[in-house]
């Protein structure tokens, strides 16, 4: 497996697909489970957000959203076993994206969505949004590379609608630059922020950011399991990362898991 100059192993495969099976075989392979891990965290917030501002239904914005994983996990009660099977169980080689499409529609029709919550996805795959959004899980979508550019007007438009932002794992490929163009397209009234950060990758720039525009920023106690390394090529090279940020990985990462942190960002 080639890896990338963060020294992870190259996924980006996995997210270009028309719909989420090589995504999901490759990573039940790995043990990934960052966002079934993600979701009570992000369910208190969007309680504690509708609770403060008394919002019904707040939206939220998920960075780097991909198939709308986290939408059908919060949004629709779904877990990340249940996917699993879906798409990359023994009967999903015989499916087509038509009949994967009709599974998850009738589970967004299945009844109330578990969480009074809009989901807005933004990615630079146009294939998983287009299926997240086929599917039903997400309510609005934003096909941009905002590390890249500015979003265009329709785009900025749509960013302004948020009142949460979450991410389970892309930043530190996005940055400081992605987060400053979201928070110059909401306006006056910030959204709340929630990151699951990998140890490798150091939060202080996206923090600084946060700060200047007014925001005060808590990393909560824990630690969570992403996924395993998938090569002792990749292990080396994230523990030679984790040592040149200062981050000692003695009973984490050495033990052959990357780990992630979480970061919670309020205005005021």
């Amino acid at each position: 497996m080639r890896v990338d100059t963060t020294g992870k192993i190259s996924l980006g495969h996995i997210y270009t697909r028309p719909d989420p099976r090589a995504y999901f075989t490759t990573l039940r392979d790995l043990d990934y489970n960052i966002p079934e891990l993600a979701k009570p965290h992000f369910s208190r917030l969007i309680t504690e957000y509708r609770e403060a501002h008394g919002i019904t239904a707040p939206t939220v914005l998920d960075i780097g959203c991909s198939y709308g994983i986290n939408a059908a996990l919060l949004k629709y009660g779904a877990t990340m076993a249940q996917l699993y099977d879906r798409y990359s169980g023994p009967a999903a080689h015989g499916q087509t994206r038509g009949t994967l499409l009709a599974l998850d529609r009738e589970l967004v029709r299945s009844g109330e969505p578990a969480n009074r919550v809009r989901f807005l996805g933004l990615d630079a795959s146009d294939n998983a949004l287009s299926y997240a959004l086929e599917a039903g899980f997400l309510d609005g979508a934003v096909h941009a590379d905002l590390e890249d550019g500015d979003p265009t007007g329709e785009q900025r438009e749509r960013i302004a609608e948020t009142d949460l932002v979450i991410s389970t794992g892309c930043l530190g490929y996005v940055t400081e630059k992605t987060i400053s163009r979201i928070i110059e397209s909401r306006g006056a009234r910030r959204p709340w922020m929630a990151h699951f950060v990998l140890r490798m990758f150091p939060f202080d720039p996206v923090a600084d950011r946060l700060a200047e525009a007014g925001y005060r920023t808590v990393r909560r106690d824990g630690l969570f399991r992403q996924r395993r390394f998938a090569t002792l090529e990749e292990k080396a090279l994230v523990l030679d990362r984790l040592s040149d940020v200062g981050v000692d990985p003695s009973g984490l990462e050495t033990g052959g898991w990357l780990y992630a942190q979480l970061y919670i960002s309020r205005p005021g």
